[in-house]
């Protein structure tokens, strides 16, 4: 049987589809223009190591009533729930028409299926004291005043937590096999470095390599949690077909060094020399509402969220990891592959002619 994956022509889409089809397994991607998106989602299949063929297509999008499917669905094995809409400012309306109505509208086509939902979330949902700072009842969507929500995280987190909390609550009404990836921040791949250059670390690793980084946000405490792009695809494939599986997995590297030993890690590969003064966090979020500071800078409040002190419990799903013949790769190793992996794009012998 096939699995349905939303967002399959995404980085981390991409990684899914070749982790799955290399284990000889039909995925079905959900494409808003099949005709011009299959031939190359299969071409980049085929370069990470899967088989393009075992990828098909339907019509649909997020943000259309019912994901505006172009005619019948068939019998799947699972879904596959990684589709968002990304970007820093994001209108409230926008990202609540992608990132929750397309949620709920994903699920309820996994219910109509009868098959496991497979949800991408994110590891603040595990981070209890900044979901209360937020105001966040996390046992009832609408005691929560959402308006406030994303005024004080920005449309792209608090829809992505809209989008969880709502989705927890129809499984559990609909009784719908559900599982919960949570993704730390996504770093490369842990063999070449491949990075999409949408990805927040991309972008870190161009303002360090930009200097743009003449500080380290936060205290030495500060952390930005990573994982590893194949490594998290792996796990994503195995939570769609291990028959027992955890309710949520938080993908997290809990390996992972402070920001200060990060940047230390990735300076070297971006011939730059790694800061070692610290601006605290309430004095930068404080310069980035300057008009033009946060273009200039590359550095949007929102993402500062993601830098934070806290630590999390990866037991649970550091167990199913090993279950499944997994484990981390060595976040280091990672980090200057994925460095590696900018400068390369950022050669000289890499640029394109104007």
């Amino acid at each position: 049987m096939t699995i349905l994956i939303t967002g399959a022509s995404g980085f981390i889409g991409r990684y899914v589809c070749a982790q799955l089809t290399r284990d000889q397994q039909p995925v079905l991607a959900m494409l808003r223009q099949p005709s011009s998106q299959l031939a190359t989602l299969r071409r980049q299949v085929d370069a990470l190591g899967g088989q393009g063929d075992l990828v098909q297509a339907i019509q649909g999008d997020l943000d259309q009533p019912d994901l505006g499917l172009d005619g019948p669905v068939p019998a799947l094995e699972a879904i596959i729930h990684l589709g968002a809409r990304f970007a820093w400012q994001l209108p409230m309306a926008e990202a609540r028409r992608t990132n929750v109505d397309g949620a709920l509208a994903v699920a309820r086509l996994a219910r109509q299926q009868q098959t496991r939902l497979v949800f991408i979330s994110g590891f603040m949902l595990e981070n209890l004291a900044h979901l209360a700072r937020l105001g966040i009842d996390l046992n009832s969507a609408d005691k929560t005043d959402w308006q406030q929500v994303y005024r004080r995280a920005g449309g792209y987190e608090a829809s992505k937590l809209e989008a969880a909390i709502r989705v927890r609550e129809y499984a559990r009404e609909q009784h719908l096999e559900m599982v919960e990836v949570q993704p730390a921040t996504v770093a490369g791949d842990s063999r070449t470095g491949q990075l999409d250059h949408q990805q927040p670390l991309y972008q870190l690793l161009d303002n360090l390599a930009r200097g743009r980084m003449a500080a380290i946000p936060g205290t030495p405490d500060h952390w930005l949690p990573l994982v590893a792009v194949d490594l998290l695809a792996a796990l994503i494939a195995r939570a769609a077909l291990a028959p027992a599986t955890p309710q949520r997995l938080l993908a997290l590297d809990s390996r992972t060094p402070s920001l200060q030993g990060l940047l230390a890690h990735a300076a070297p590969s971006l011939k730059r020399r790694a800061p070692t003064r610290f601006l605290p966090m309430g004095v930068l979020a404080t310069l980035l509402r300057l008009p033009g500071l946060p273009r200039l800078l590359n550095t949007w409040p929102e993402a500062l969220h993601f830098i934070q002190t806290t630590r999390f419990d990866t037991g649970a799903s550091d167990a199913f990891l090993a279950t499944q013949g997994l484990t981390h790769p060595s976040i280091k190793g990672v980090i200057t592959a994925s460095s590696h992996f900018y400068q390369q794009q950022h050669s000289p012998a890499t640029q394109q002619p104007a």
